[in-house]
């Protein structure tokens, strides 16, 4: 489910593959325009009857001289609306307008300096000389005749262009990444100087509009949500509740592998709090069951998505007209999955709340953030007045701790797991920096190291915390908390878990690392 772009502003993204249309589309939306990402080969007709303010053209991993390259519908530049090509995009849109694109001799790949030769719209303000973050080996060899070049590199000669009509405008660089700091003006420039956006959209906006088409869809029907007690399924259950009342129930499952209380505590919440219709199922036993010898962590989260669906369908069944199903489901599940992209998107990890609850459970799907990232949730369920300390939880993922115990899931390995954590978060918060990082967790590693305790020689078990910052949870580096920090909650971990002789500390960024170690 996502909005029409009718009584609003709007820029389309037309996506050809990349893994960060939407992060386009996010970019958008924080200056101020509604964004909607759509299939790179969406009819000129159709974008007629949206009649967007303007029109970008992502990156994407195809070669436009390819005779299988993706390719938007030419009649789109007959339709006299700006439009921003970006990457494979600047190249689309040249070899449309019959341009020629080549391979380059000299690849670029990440920050470069650009040299701009115009400092027009789309440059305004900006320095002579900028850092930008390419990713191309492909570039234009011969612009289209009345094209413009607005900005080279060394290597690459036409690293920005646009057509004498003010229409088309390119750039062989990405601007929507923080890699590229003059990005954000670059897109605000093409938004208000070249689409004339004037930028009244808001989160309040997608609150109204979602809140009335969920009325309309559902009508008098009834809607389960498969409720985990993070932010995601939380600010969903909260915007149904607005929506449709008490015909929303929630299922919380519990898997047997969630953190310390949690059950207690969402039961609590939602229960007392929120008021809604809550069932709580201890499925723990038949999850560890499932769990039983698997180690290797697709397979988990095989195990765990296949006996959710066993449990919740039970579950379901017992709600009397419930024709639909919510879920949080976020962009970035999303694209992990390579559930979104045209182009040919490699599966990262399943994520079993993508696709993982099948048509022949006998609901339809609603998914109201399936466009949206983390920090766009959080401020909707701000303004649906959620407490801070429920918006701004960390993420928690839908195998729980199964995906944190590398190795064999068992109680003893669980139980040393959930200490640790707890001890982790505790300190995070007293010391203040829980809310100042994205993500938090302790890992449990599959191997033994030897150590010292009361002058004997220990051979026990290795935690290993991670702590990263990151605003989009596409890309994250690792938080820099204090020493002092670090060792109260490693000589904690180690004198309060039993079995836990050392603690490491991880220091990778996502890429190339990912966030979580399974």
């Amino acid at each position: 489910m996502h909005l029409t772009a009718k009584d609003q502003e709007t820029v389309l993204v037309l996506d050809f593959g990349s893994q960060y249309a939407m992060l386009i589309a996010r970019r958008i939306r924080e200056a101020g325009v509604y964004s909607q990402v759509v299939q790179h080969d969406i009819s000129a007709e159709k974008i007629r009857e949206i009649a967007p303010k303007g029109l970008i053209l992502s990156g994407g991993p195809g070669k436009v001289y390819d005779d299988s390259a993706p390719r938007c519908d030419p009649d789109i530049f007959k339709l006299k609306i700006p439009t921003l090509g970006i990457c494979y995009g600047l190249q689309a849109g040249c070899d449309a307008f019959g341009g020629t694109v080549r391979s380059s001799n000299e690849r670029e790949y990440g920050r470069k300096k650009i040299f701009i030769l115009s400092h027009d719209e789309l440059f305004n303000g900006l320095d002579d000389e900028i850092e930008v973050w390419m990713s191309h080996g492909d570039q234009i060899e011969t612009p289209p005749d009345n094209f413009l070049t607005l900005a080279s590199t060394n290597s690459c000669p036409h690293a920005a262009v646009r057509d004498d009509s003010g229409m088309f405008w390119g750039i062989q660089f990405h601007p929507e990444v923080t890699h590229t700091p003059s990005g954000k003006t670059i897109l605000k420039n093409f938004l208000y100087r070249i689409c004339r956006c004037e930028g009244k959209w808001e989160m309040s906006s997608f609150i109204d509009s979602t809140v009335e088409k969920i009325r309309s869809e559902v009508g008098k029907d009834r809607v389960v949500l498969g409720l985990s007690g993070g932010v995601d399924s939380s600010v969903a259950a909260v915007l149904l509740k607005r929506a449709i009342g008490d015909r929303l129930t929630c299922i919380y499952v519990d898997n047997g592998v969630m953190r310390a209380n949690e059950t207690e505590k969402v039961r609590e919440r939602f229960n007392e709090h929120f008021k809604i219709d809550l069932r709580v199922i201890d499925a723990s036993e038949k999850f560890l069951a499932k769990l039983k010898g698997v180690t290797d962590p697709e397979e988990k989260r095989r195990a765990i998505g296949h006996t959710f669906i066993e449990v919740f369908k039970d579950a379901a069944m017992d709600i009397k007209n419930a024709r639909y199903l919510a879920q949080g489901t976020l962009y970035p599940d999303v694209i992990e999955s390579a559930g979104i992209t045209t182009g040919p998107a490699s599966v990262i990890k399943t994520h079993h709340n993508v696709g993982g609850l099948p048509a022949k459970l006998g609901f339809d799907l609603i998914e109201p953030f399936r466009y949206l990232f983390k920090d766009e949730v959080r401020k909707i369920g701000e303004k649906l007045g959620l407490q801070h300390e429920l918006v701004w939880r960390h993420p928690f993922p839908g195998p729980g701790l199964s995906v944190r115990i590398l190795g064999e899931v068992t109680r003893e390995r669980l139980k040393r797991l959930r200490e640790a954590d707890s001890i982790l978060l505790e300190e995070l918060k007293s010391s203040g920096h829980y809310y100042n990082v994205g993500q938090a967790f302790a890992v449990l590693l599959p191997l033994q190291s030897v150590g010292v305790m009361g002058d004997e020689r220990t051979y026990e078990h290795v935690i290993a915390v991670r702590v990263v910052e990151t605003d989009d949870f596409m890309t994250a580096d690792w938080a820099r908390l204090p020493d002092e920090l670090l060792s109260i909650v490693s000589n904690r971990i180690i004198n309060q878990v039993h079995g836990v002789n050392r603690v490491v500390y991880d220091i990778s960024s996502k890429p190339p690392a990912t966030i979580e170690w399974e």
